[in-house]
């Protein structure tokens, strides 16, 4: 085991005070054994440095009014406010696209147009069945009246004869064949109303066949080629994607759970896409979501923003990187985060001893700790602020923080105070 040389020197010169006490040497020897005493403890006093380091010092920052800009981060992709995909309720043949990618519309123009000579031999069919219809109406109406004459003439002639002619049953029947005459009058009627809607719905049908555009705006996909074949079966097959204005597009956005809170309506924001960097676009929240989604154990909400892209420098799909500001404070007591944290050491530790005062006795310590500084026992905020070189707790009110800095609401803490940050050992 290695032995310290400070140890053994210790060691050895109290050996020699000890013998020189018991020998009652002269008062010459003593006075050489206390002198060789002296020059040996300067000697390894000034080898080693004298045991003893520096103290440490306090590293402060100065509580100062400020303006405070507190923002929540989200990504998220730019999309038009209103998309309209089109596409065709008719299965068929497409005999005409008559635009492309880019192209401008307006609310409708003509798209594309399927081939309608099936859909215009049912139009004919159907108006065909109609005049039948009608033609059978007429017929009925017909049979109606005469049915109602030759039951009038028959109770003429029973009044006449005082009932004698003609027989009861003949009047019965006569009376049956007109309210069957009339029944069938209201069944043709029924087919007509029957044909008619068949007519409609083949004639909407022809016009569906021209597929024409909902909105005014631009196309941004076009999914067909002329001469292909459109089967609109359980699902409507999707033709074009049609935005209906470009120069309003919104950022939807996933903004994390911490920060939901403090996101609301009507908030400022700025985003930046890598398209043009350098450039920060201005937003403003449309709408934040109350329903949530987890992704990889992360839950966020989707937040609208609205988005003014008059030049057209943005376009759907860019992925943009957002800044929310969610609280904005001007001419406001500042104060590091740093100093809210701060907490002085405390003399837990033993102090080291020199050598000196090793070999030499001092009078009898106190062996209570001490702390370095008392903090006040209260649940609010404090900040240490040096006071005669010692640390002094002072208790504030904070309000909003944008991870650097903290609002001081309301407390001791004065502007110009130097607040303790950090406590820094000297090197020894």
């Amino acid at each position: 085991m290695t032995q310290n040389p400070d140890n053994n020197s210790s060691e050895a010169l109290r050996g020699l005070l000890n013998t020189a006490v018991k020998d009652g040497a002269g008062k010459r020897r003593w006075l050489l054994l206390v002198g060789a005493l002296a020059a040996l403890l300067v000697g390894i006093a000034l080898f080693s440095g004298g045991g003893n380091g520096t103290t440490g010092e306090f590293i402060t920052e100065e509580a100062a009014p400020g303006n405070l800009l507190v923002t929540a981060s989200a990504s998220g992709t730019l999309q038009p406010t209103k998309s309209v995909d089109v596409g065709s309720e008719l299965s068929g043949t497409l005999a005409t696209v008559l635009v492309q990618e880019n192209d401008v519309v307006r609310k409708g123009q003509l798209l594309a147009e399927l081939d309608t000579a099936k859909l215009k031999d049912s139009v004919d069919k159907s108006r065909a069945a109609l005049a039948a219809a009608e033609a059978t109406v007429m017929q009925k109406q017909a049979t109606v009246a005469e049915a109602r004459a030759a039951l009038t003439r028959m109770r003429r002639v029973s009044e006449l004869s005082g009932g004698k002619v003609p027989a009861k049953t003949e009047l019965e029947a006569q009376e049956a064949a007109l309210q069957r005459a009339v029944a069938d009058e209201a069944s043709a009627r029924a087919d007509v109303t029957q044909a008619k809607a068949t007519l409609k719905t083949d004639e909407t049908n022809l016009g569906k066949a021209t597929i024409r555009s909902p909105v005014n705006g631009v196309v941004l996909t076009r999914k067909v080629e002329p001469g292909q074949t459109v089967a609109a079966q359980m699902t409507t097959p999707v033709l074009f994607v049609l935005a209906e204005d470009l120069a309003k597009m919104e950022l939807q956005v996933k903004v994390d759970e911490a920060d939901v809170a403090n996101v609301k309506n009507g908030q400022k924001a700025t985003f930046t896409v890598s398209a043009w960097p350098g450039r920060k676009f201005p937003a403003t929240i449309q709408r934040v979501g109350l329903g949530s989604t987890t992704t990889d154990n992360v839950v966020t909400y989707k937040t609208i923003l609205q988005v003014t892209n008059d030049d057209l420098a943005l376009r759907p799909g860019m992925t943009a990187t957002a800044s929310i500001v969610t609280a904005e404070r001007s001419d406001v007591l500042l104060v590091p985060n740093a100093a809210l944290r701060f907490t002085p050491p405390t003399a837990d530790a033993a102090p080291k001893r020199s050598l000196v005062s090793r070999l030499i006795p001092g009078p009898p310590s106190d062996t209570k700790k001490r702390p370095a500084a008392t903090a006040q026992k209260t649940d609010e905020a404090r900040v240490w602020v040096l006071s005669e070189q010692s640390p002094q707790a002072v208790a504030v009110k904070t309000g909003v923080s944008n991870g650097r800095q903290t609002e001081i609401l309301g407390g001791d803490l004065k502007a110009g105070m130097a607040v303790i940050t950090d406590y820094q050992e000297a090197k020894k």
